[in-house]
């Protein structure tokens, strides 16, 4: 391949004259194939989904997001979103952003070519054998995110790569490694274009299927999302209320007294807070076994 996103495509030369709505169109198609572009990464995405799955049922392991640019910030929003959609732990979660989060200041573009910065991230964080660290470059050359990913496998963390470019430090450096081919973009190289809505699909399915796979969904309800304002509070009664089987005053009840999805359920099939926190503990958060292990003849369909 050539240098991938960083090519000037030929057909986009004179963008600059053309009208907005011929812009608008070859914008729209760049976006269009960079989702395409997904489906053949498929197989690499399931395997470094089950890797991650089968590293973090202890409870101890954490979920770390490393990135620089714009790549960083998507892998950022990813990392963000765990906690309220799936009731992941912070404790559990770690950003390492070339140059820090900082949105007043923005992204610092320089901290992107300090290898030796993202290796004393590692090390600083104490990553180890049961960590997953997921690495974002489009280019795969950010020496940040590779010294980070690089510094990770050494220490026995599973890596996970994500890049727009197959031959990459980035995906020689990690143990998994999830090529998009997206191509070059329709500005030439601004990766946060098609490059950046394939990083952001595969993000989405990497954390959801692996959210999944760890039982912190049941059926396809988010069962453990936080009841942090009106819409989530009605939203959390809703999922109680299917899964319980209760109208939804009950439901609402439910919540109010136990606070959460998981412990309003199990409090509706008999359980008090301790049950239920044993039961859950020992069902490693996953709704389904914990109410499987009460309710031997429950539906498991």
């Amino acid at each position: 391949m050539a240098k991938d996103t960083e090519g000037a495509a030929r057909r986009f030369q004179g963008l600059d004259t053309w009208g907005t709505g011929e812009v608008l169109e070859a914008l729209w198609s760049s976006q269009s194939r960079a989702a395409a572009a997904c489906l053949p990464a498929l197989p690499m995405l399931e395997r470094a989904v089950d890797a991650a799955i089968a590293r973090l049922p202890s409870g101890q392991g954490r979920l770390v997001y490393a990135g620089a640019g714009s790549s960083g910030m998507l892998a950022a929003l990813d990392a963000l979103e765990l906690g309220p959609t799936f009731g992941w732990p912070t404790s559990r979660l770690s950003i390492l952003l070339a140059g820090g989060l900082d949105l007043v200041r923005g992204i610092d573009g320089g901290a992107e070519d300090d290898e030796g910065a993202g290796r004393t991230r590692v090390r600083d964080a104490r990553l180890g054998p049961s960590d997953v660290v997921l690495g974002v470059s489009a280019s795969g050359g950010s020496a940040f995110t590779v010294g980070i990913v690089d510094e990770a496998r050494r220490l026995g963390a599973l890596t996970v790569a994500v890049a727009n470019r197959a031959e990459s430090p980035l995906v020689r450096a990690a143990e998994h490694a999830v090529v998009v081919d997206t191509g070059a973009e329709v500005i030439a190289g601004s990766t946060r274009l098609g490059a950046g809505t394939s990083q952001k699909v595969v993000l989405n399915l990497f954390s959801t299927a692996t959210m999944v796979g760890l039982g912190l969904v049941y059926d396809n309800l988010m069962c453990h999302v936080r009841p942090e304002n009106a819409k989530l509070r009605q939203r959390c009664t809703t999922i109680i209320s299917r899964i319980s089987n209760v109208g939804e005053d009950v439901a609402a009840d439910a919540l109010a007294r136990h606070g959460d999805i998981p412990h309003a359920v199990l409090g509706l099939a008999g359980l008090s807070t301790e049950q239920a926190d044993a039961a859950l503990s020992h069902a490693g958060g996953n709704l389904r076994v914990a109410l499987s292990s009460i309710v031997p003849n429950r539906r498991n369909g």
